[in-house]
């Protein structure tokens, strides 16, 4: 679909929209129902995405990670390649196939907006990310869920013409249901709150708070009743000291930094990817790449889970000379900078997905990589806290969404009420330094 197809497909839909005369109860009422159908039904779906997944990568990788092994180490690496490069190829045979053939699947931006989203499409783009990143693409999966909570939040506002709500109400709902999407299958209902109110919504007031709130907590229950309540992350339990502050001061800006260049750099990506048939060979060649890299980096694999588990579970090099924290240190970054760039890559070449958790897996990453420098010198600072301040700081920076990302690690690490102080200096610091780089000004 061209561009002025898709304005006019927009502008029949606010034709439609249903006016309130006619309404047969009062908005709070319709609001409440809308809230428990889609809540539901946008938590099942993400539930069952998840086990799409898990059988996905099972069958393709003949490895189902979960919390405590993430990292499909005892694949013999021959598979891990042939893994991949399945899901390269099936994955550029389908969005070829979806973006020339059939009607464009609109952004969940655009879907807030007012765009439609086609029903069979959808899925199926949906499908075909998830499959992609369970054969071990290197992309974030966490758009597909919010594309299918976009999806059904349009599907309910068309099939519900006399529920009597406002016009702005249609946006409301579908950011609503795109954050419980991620809400669903994350477990983190706070993240899907502030990811529909922060990011899609970008305004604030109670009827917004509430609708989204109480949306992604529901979603959350009902994906977590299909697929469970784990953690996505193991951490410690280690108490956060006051000292532990040193670090934020000095960790923040510098994840800021690469929070900025990485957003840089994918965004670069997304500008220049492939629609043509191009996808078709080069999209298959990012993945043998992965694939290839794999061999002696299987971390990069995936959305990111086990980069950043690797990260949070580093351990502390023990004491002797300085040069024997050259190889753990090492090692971090190049994993860092393989996962940056064969995301940019797979983005690139064609592929739809997120960056949320590649941000935090490059967070985790470098924080682990600093607090290993930092604890050798000044020993007691524990490393899973290094690393899972610079994931919520990076994300942060990579997202521009403070609240979302410091709420996202909190949820999916599961940390106490006693982190928000770290992470909430460290998420404004990045921030801060990640604007001036990529708006060139103060503010």
């Amino acid at each position: 679909m061209t561009q002025g197809s898709e304005k006019s497909g927009i502008d029949r839909e606010g034709d439609s929209t249903p006016s309130p005369a006619g309404r047969s109860l009062p908005r709070p009422w319709m609001l409440a129902l809308s809230v428990l159908v889609l809540g539901s039904l946008v938590g099942l779906s993400s539930g069952l995405l998840a086990l799409f997944f898990e059988w996905a990568q099972g069958t393709v990788l003949g490895f189902v990670e979960s919390p405590g092994v993430s990292t499909p180490f005892r694949v013999p690496a021959p598979r891990r390649i042939v893994s991949v490069l399945i899901g390269g190829l099936v994955a550029a045979l389908v969005w070829w196939f979806l973006r020339n053939h059939t009607r464009k699947v609109p952004s969940v931006d655009q879907a807030v907006k007012g765009a439609d989203m086609p029903c069979w499409q959808t899925v199926l783009h949906v499908l075909t990310q998830i499959f992609l990143v369970a054969a071990g693409g290197s992309i974030g999966r966490e758009v597909a869920p919010r594309e299918a909570g976009a999806m059904l939040g349009g599907l309910w506002w068309r099939v519900a013409p006399r529920l009597g709500l406002h016009r702005d109400d249609r946006s409301l709902l579908v950011a609503a249901a795109a954050g419980a999407g991620f809400a669903g299958i994350y477990t983190a209902p706070l993240t899907g709150t502030f990811f529909g109110i922060e990011v899609l919504l970008t305004r604030i007031d109670m009827t917004a708070v509430m609708v989204t709130l109480a949306m992604s907590c529901l979603a959350t229950l009902v994906g977590g009743s299909v697929k469970g309540f784990d953690p996505y992350y193991l951490v410690g339990h280690d108490s956060f000291s006051p000292w532990f502050m040193a670090f934020v001061l000095l960790a923040g800006p510098v994840m800021g930094l690469a929070g900025a260049g990485f957003r840089r750099l994918t965004a670069w990506a997304q500008n220049h990817r492939t629609t043509g048939p191009a996808i078709l060979w080069q999209l298959t060649g990012v993945a043998l790449l992965t694939g290839l890299a794999a061999i002696w980096m299987p971390e990069v694999m995936g959305n990111g889970r086990a980069l950043a588990q690797t990260g949070m579970s580093q351990k502390i090099v023990s004491a002797g000379s300085p040069a024997s924290l050259l190889a753990p240190v090492a090692t971090l970054l190049v994993m860092a900078l393989a996962k940056a760039v064969l995301t940019a890559a797979t983005i690139g070449a064609g592929a739809s997905g997120g960056t949320l958790t590649p941000s935090i897996a490059l967070g985790s990453s470098l924080g682990a990589a600093m607090g290993l420098v930092i604890v050798w010198w000044f020993p007691g600072l524990p490393l899973w806290q290094c690393a899972v301040l610079g994931a919520a700081a990076l994300l942060a920076a990579s997202q521009q969404a403070p609240l979302m990302a410091m709420a996202m690690v909190m949820e999916v690490c599961r940390l106490p009420v006693g982190a928000f102080m770290p992470l909430g200096l460290a998420v404004v610091l990045s921030v801060a330094v990640s604007r001036v780089l990529l708006t060139g000004r103060r503010s």
